[in-house]
């Protein structure tokens, strides 16, 4: 058997390859839409992608399961639990639809569906028997049930899902399902999850990539709970603290319950000239991305475009300033090279954000505006109508400047309604990185922005400076 792990650092999402050497067969878990690595891992290990599948709607990021087998004609495979307002859409007719003990099988390897409920209704779990090695499963692929040393949030559904006060209910079906399924499984039994640290679907997950059953049992937070039988203390424990979820995790739930859109091949990006350029953004026809460090664009950038920095976050940071529901053009980024705007292209779709056409390898000879800074010590005489703070509100709690407003940066473009509509805008993350961010696309949006330079970390840097804090909202949080 063997069993490959493809992990995407940007949205701290882990896919899984997982075949069988004998009779050349493959399935693939949890695909994301660019699915060049899993055609080259089939390729390199003389094997057919037969089967696709997914642990459940995922709101983080687009899943590639009928991108995969629209390429490769792969039987996909999906969930059929969780009751009608969980059910896969028409996209999904030519799918098996899975209950809660189904197998499929790839020669040697039995993959069984284990209904774990909690993160969503229709969550599945993968056990994976390996039947040259033994007679038992040696594998569950958890998907968002079980992380390393954390839980998948049942809280998204509210957040995300215009659910009201569901957390409550998953809380209690993870209980279950961590009690009556994952407990029942024997130490060693290895756990392969859906995301690692720096995901938003969870607030405390590790960077080790794989557990056992036996060592969350010993040393996960939630253990002690489930050994007491305390129900309410892990629901109280679960629902504190959790991260904020990204305004675009609504649109990925809609978009993976319906079916994501196929790409098919992907198109060759057009290489722009300094006067092709001027002509599209005089026309109004495309959205620029600057796709540089905000150091760089503070020295001088293109007019209301939007800052994405580099392609190891293109996903996560592109989904905040990017909604294909509400803009249609296309989009133009700054690249090195092709290779890198191939690159940023690929992350771009992962979100959803399908219609990058081009890219440009140079600002020179072009109009560039300098976006406005106010020095941390000049705050307090600096006229302004807000004062907003676009980091998450777990790191707001902890520490923010006086009369800031908090509004995390995955949230803001969708919060434009809660902004004042005249007068300016001073806006902070924790280093400047996110603030940059937000800043672009509020400037796209026609508000005056200023940045403070340096963020939150330059102004407490500054002899006097004192932070408010909001311990009710790290309890509540």
């Amino acid at each position: 058997m063997l069993i490959k792990h493809i992990y995407d650092e940007d949205l701290a999402q882990a896919s899984y390859f997982i075949g069988c050497q004998a009779k050349g067969e493959a399935i693939v878990v949890d695909p994301r839409r660019d699915i060049d690595e899993y055609l080259n891992l089939a390729t390199e290990n003389g094997m057919t992608i037969t089967a696709v599948t997914e642990t459940h709607i995922h709101a983080d990021y687009l899943s590639g399961t009928r991108e995969l087998a629209s390429r490769t004609g792969a039987t996909m495979y999906v969930s059929d639990e969780g009751g009608p307002d969980w059910t896969y859409g028409e996209a999904f007719d030519g799918a098996v639809r899975m209950r809660d003990g189904h197998e499929i099988t790839l020669g040697n390897i039995i993959v069984e569906a284990v209904h774990t409920p909690g993160h969503t209704p229709e969550h599945l779990s993968f056990l994976i028997t390996d039947g040259v090695q033994a007679d038992a499963p040696g594998f569950m692929l958890t998907g968002d049930f079980v992380f390393v040393g954390d839980l998948g949030r049942p809280d998204l559904l509210d957040e995300a899902a215009g659910g009201i006060d569901t957390r409550f209910q998953g809380a209690k079906d993870l209980f279950a399902s961590l009690r009556d399924r994952f407990l029942t499984l024997p130490d060693y039994v290895q756990v392969l999850p859906a995301h690692g640290a720096g995901s938003a679907c969870g607030k405390a997950l590790g960077a080790v990539p794989t557990s056992t059953v036996g060592y969350e049992r010993a040393f996960s937070w939630w253990a002690p709970y489930l050994a007491a039988n305390d129900e309410q203390g892990f629901i109280d424990e679960l629902l504190s603290g959790q991260p904020d979820a990204h305004a675009y995790f609504a649109r990925m739930k809609a978009q993976n319950k319906l079916g994501p859109a196929v790409m098919g091949e992907p198109l060759v990006l057009v290489e722009y000239s300094v006067d092709q350029l001027n002509v599209a953004l005089q026309a109004d026809e495309i959205v620029f991305i600057d796709t540089r460090h905000n150091s760089l664009v503070h020295e001088g950038t293109l007019p209301d475009s939007l800052n994405v920095p580099g392609a190891a976050k293109a996903a996560s940071y592109g989904a905040w300033v990017y909604d294909p529901e509400r803009e249609q053009r296309p989009i133009v980024l700054l690249a090195g090279s092709a290779e890198e705007a191939s690159e940023l292209r690929d992350h771009f779709v992962r979100v959803g954000i399908d219609n990058v056409t081009g890219y440009i390898t140079s600002l020179d000879g072009l109009d560039l505006v300098t976006p406005k800074l106010v020095k941390p010590e000049e705050l307090g005489t600096f006229e302004h109508t807000l004062l907003l703070d676009v980091r998450n509100k777990t790191e707001f709690a902890a520490g923010h400047l006086p009369e800031a407003v908090n509004i995390s940066g995955g949230r803001v473009l969708w919060a434009l309604d809660q902004l004042p509509n005249n007068g300016t805008i001073v806006t902070y993350c924790q280093s400047g990185v996110r603030n940059s961010i937000a800043a672009s696309v509020l400037r796209s949006q026609g508000y005056d922005v200023v940045e403070l330079e340096g963020s939150y970390l330059g102004w407490v840097a500054v002899s006097g400076n004192t932070p408010v804090t909001e311990p009710d909202l790290i309890e509540a949080a």
